[in-house]
C-alpha cells in the first residue's frame, strides 16, 4: 500500500511538473516574446537557443535604428564571407523569405554595422530607447583628426564607436566620416580609463584596432534571414579593401615641431611649387587608379609626408613606388594621353625600371619600381652618361593609406624605417644638396649597363 502510494505522488508531481512547463511556454510565446520583440517562431529552420538569440539581437537592434531613421549598414566581415557566396541568390529574391537561418546566427561574438556620421546627429532618443529595449550601450569617443593641421590641433572629440550589448550578443557600430580625399574614415578604438574593459571581448573586434579608410560604398538593400538590411553591393571587394584599410595620420606635432627648427619656405617660388606638384600628383593618381596599378609616395615626397605634412619646396619633383609586379604596358601612353609627356625610360622591367613624366614648367614626376627579394626591396637607378647602375635597398614594407594634400594615398606602414633607409638617422635635418647617386643611406654600385643595350635601358626624350 505504502509502495502505490508513493507511485501515485510520484506521477502527480510529474503532472504538475509538466502544466507548469506548458504555462511557461505559453506566457512566454504569447507575452513576453510580443513585449521584447522576439518573435522566434519567425526564424525557420532548426536553431538552437543561443543561435536564435544572435538573430534575436540583430533584430532588436534594426528596430532600434528604425525607429529613429539611422540608415546602417552592414560591415561584418563574418557575415559578409557568407553572404558573398550567394550574392547571385539573395540579389534574385531580395524578398523572399529564408528557408533557414545561415547568416545572422552563425557562431560569434558581434555583429558589427557602419554608420555615416553626416546622417545622423540625434543620439541621446537612441539611447533612451535603446535602454527600455533591454540593451546597454558603451560610446567611444577621441580627437577629430580632420580639424588637425600644422598650425592648429583641435583636440575636438567626436563619436567613433558604439556598442549595443544585449544577452550574450553585441552590435558593434562603427561610425564612418567623410574626408577631403574624397573617401570614408573610421577611427581607433582606444577606451577611456574610466571605461568598463571587460565590457565585451575587445580584442575580437573586427575594426577598431587602428584607423581605416574605404571607397564610399554602393548599397544594396536586401533581405537575409528575414532582415531587411543594407549590404555593400559588392561584398567580396568591400573584404578585400577591408585588409588594405589601414590608415596612418599626418603627424602634425612633429611637423610643428620640425617648423620651429626649420621656418617653413613662404616665398612665391615655395607656393608656386607646392601647388604644381599637388596638382600633379592628384593627376598622377587619377591615371593610376583609373589603370588599377597600386602606387605609394616615395623618396622625397615620402619624407615631406612623414616630416612636415607637405610637399618640400626644394625638392622639385613628385616621387611615387610601385612594384613591379604591378607594372602595366599601359602606363607610359595612359600618362601622355593625360598630358605628360614621357621625359626618360630608364631600365627594362626586367631589372632597374624607372620613369620620368615632365609636367609643367620644371617640376617632373619620377616613377620607381621595386623589387622584392627574400630579406628586402630595392629599386634601380640609372646614370644616362655613363650606363652605371644603382641599387637602393629598403627593408620589406606594407602600404597604410593616409591623407596627403587632399588626396587618399598610400605610403609605407612601416615609413620610419623606409625613411631612415632612404635618408638615414639625420632625416629630420634638411639638405638642399642633394645627390642621387651618393647621398642616399641605402645606394649601393649595381654594375653598368652593356653598350648594346643602351638604346633599350637609356631613353632620354
Amino acid at each position: 500500500m505504502q509502495k502505490i502510494n508513493k507511485n501515485v505522488v510520484l506521477a502527480l508531481l510529474s503532472l504538475t511538473s509538466l502544466v507548469f512547463l506548458l504555462f511557461q511556454l505559453y506566457y512566454y510565446k504569447f507575452y513576453l516574446s510580443q513585449k521584447n520583440g522576439a518573435v522566434f517562431s519567425k526564424v525557420r529552420g532548426s536553431l538552437s537557443g543561443q543561435d536564435s538569440t544572435r538573430w534575436h539581437v540583430v533584430r532588436k537592434f534594426l528596430g532600434l535604428i528604425s525607429s529613429h531613421n539611422i540608415p546602417v549598414y552592414l560591415i561584418d566581415p563574418l557575415i559578409l564571407g557568407l553572404v558573398d557566396k550567394d550574392i547571385e541568390q539573395i540579389r534574385s529574391s531580395p524578398d523572399g523569405p529564408s528557408p533557414e537561418c545561415k547568416y545572422f546566427c552563425a557562431p560569434r561574438d558581434f555583429t558589427t554595422f557602419a554608420l555615416l556620421d553626416k546622417t545622423w546627429k540625434h543620439e541621446v532618443g537612441l539611447f533612451r530607447t535603446a535602454e527600455k529595449m533591454g540593451f546597454q550601450w558603451l560610446k567611444i569617443i577621441n580627437k577629430d583628426p580632420r580639424l588637425d593641421g600644422v598650425d592648429d590641433l583641435s583636440g575636438i572629440e567626436i563619436p567613433l564607436h558604439y556598442i549595443f550589448k544585449l544577452a550574450s550578443h553585441a552590435i558593434h557600430l562603427v561610425v564612418f566620416y567623410e574626408r577631403s580625399g574624397n573617401y570614408l574614415w573610421h577611427g581607433p578604438l582606444r577606451l577611456k580609463q574610466h571605461m568598463d574593459k571587460k565590457f565585451v571581448p575587445f580584442r575580437k573586434l573586427h575594426f577598431g584596432r587602428y584607423p581605416g579608410a574605404y571607397e564610399k560604398p554602393e548599397l544594396l538593400l536586401v533581405s537575409i534571414d528575414d532582415l531587411k538590411v543594407q549590404i555593400p553591393k559588392n561584398p567580396s571587394s568591400f573584404l578585400e579593401e577591408m585588409s588594405h584599410s589601414r590608415f596612418l595620420e599626418c603627424r602634425y606635432r612633429e611637423a610643428r615641431a620640425f617648423f620651429q627648427l626649420y621656418p617653413d619656405d613662404a616665398s612665391l617660388g615655395a607656393v608656386e611649387f607646392r601647388k604644381k606638384a599637388k596638382s600633379l600628383l592628384h593627376l598622377a593618381a587619377l591615371t593610376l587608379n583609373k589603370l588599377g596599378v597600386k602606387f605609394w609616395l616615395s623618396s622625397g615626397t615620402c619624407l615631406g609626408w612623414f616630416r612636415q605634412c607637405n610637399v618640400i619646396p626644394h625638392s622639385k619633383d613628385v616621387d611615387l613606388g610601385i612594384f613591379i609586379r604591378d607594372y602595366k604596358t599601359d602606363i607610359i601612353p595612359a600618362f601622355q594621353k593625360a598630358g605628360l609627356p614621357l621625359k626618360h625610360k630608364f631600365g627594362k622591367v626586367e631589372d632597374s625600371l624607372e620613369l620620368s613624366f615632365q609636367g609643367d614648367d620644371d617640376v617632373k614626376l619620377d616613377i620607381f619600381f621595386f623589387y622584392e627579394e627574400d630579406d628586402h626591396i630595392w629599386n634601380g637607378g640609372t646614370q644616362a652618361k655613363s650606363g652605371k647602375k644603382f641599387k637602393y635597398l629598403f627593408p620589406k614594407f606594407t602600404l597604410c593609406w593616409t591623407e596627403f594634400v587632399e588626396l587618399r594615398v598610400h605610403v609605407p606602414c612601416e615609413t620610419l624605417q623606409y625613411i631612415e633607409a632612404n635618408y638615414g638617422p639625420d632625416w629630420k635635418v634638411p639638405v638642399k644638396t642633394w645627390d642621387w647617386k651618393s647621398s642616399p643611406s641605402n645606394v649601393q654600385y649595381n654594375g653598368i649597363w652593356p653598350i648594346d643595350e643602351w638604346d633599350d635601358v637609356i631613353q632620354i626624350y
